[in-house]
């Protein structure tokens, strides 16, 4: 690779690292430039509605900027939220809260600011959880859904680029966390776990999606691992995209 290729990718790689922000969970910006979860054997949604009706108090925990929430057309009066990053914090106030919606900022899983048997359903995707305290706030017969990212979700990518990292949460996987739910006085209905791949067609997605995800992908950066990302282009070079894994499952539990 040439001394000039090289200097024109290092540019386009810190632009990238320059505008990794969001709001909500938005990753319109890389959606032609990667691919992911569009092969998994569940679809989250149609999990949701197999449980949910319009009379029921739905919970919905972590809700990023509330895109997925508002898509399942529950009714707003029966509908809360939490969210705890505060930019998306300040996006639920201004798009749930004048529909109705009863949304509160909360970054502690343990400690749910609604009152003891309060939801009929309690959904969370990618967020945090705490099976005590979703019992806590499902009412008798209450129904928790969840689908997460497991604690070996991209291992195979930070390994690429920055080898020394460990897992960021290695108690997230279905066999741990189904144990903690039937010890919180669960019952389970459904769970599945899957490996599937993740693909980047550029690096610069790359870029963008390991500073998005920091909690991966600890003191990423271009400088520091342009060694490492230069062998990523290389690979695209030969194979049109560099592939690495991701961990999901998915968990459905009836407060008994």
């Amino acid at each position: 690779m040439n001394t000039e290729r090289i200097e024109t990718l290092r540019r386009e790689w810190l632009e990238e690292e320059s505008i990794a922000h969001i709001k909500g969970w938005d990753f319109s910006h890389i959606d032609d430039r990667y691919k992911e979860e569009d092969d998994l054997p569940w679809e989250y949604e149609d999990v949701i509605n197999k449980y949910r009706n319009g009379d029921m108090k739905l919970l919905d925990f972590d809700t990023g900027g509330g895109e997925f929430l508002l898509s399942l057309g529950h009714p707003y009066k029966n509908t809360a939220a939490t969210e705890g990053y505060p930019p998306n914090v300040e996006l639920c106030k201004e798009r749930l809260l004048p529909l109705g919606i009863d949304f509160k900022a909360c970054d502690d899983a343990s400690n749910i600011p609604f009152a003891d048997n309060s939801f009929d359903i309690y959904i969370n995707r990618h967020g945090d959880f705490d099976p005590k305290e979703a019992h806590r706030v499902l009412k008798p017969g209450g129904v928790f859904v969840t689908q997460q990212v497991g604690s070996k979700n991209d291992r195979d990518l930070v390994q690429m680029v920055l080898p020394d990292s460990e897992e960021p949460f290695p108690d997230n996987c279905l066999e741990i966390r189904r144990k903690q739910f039937e010890e919180a006085g669960f019952e389970i209905l459904e769970a599945d776990e899957v490996f599937r791949p993740i693909s980047f067609y550029d690096v610069g997605a790359f870029v963008w999606f390991a500073r998005i995800i920091e909690w991966e992908f600890p003191d990423f950066s271009v400088d520091k691992c342009f060694d490492e990302l230069l062998k990523m282009q290389e690979e695209i070079d030969r194979n049109g995209k560099v592939t690495g894994t991701i961990h999901r499952f998915l968990l459905v539990a009836r407060k008994k």
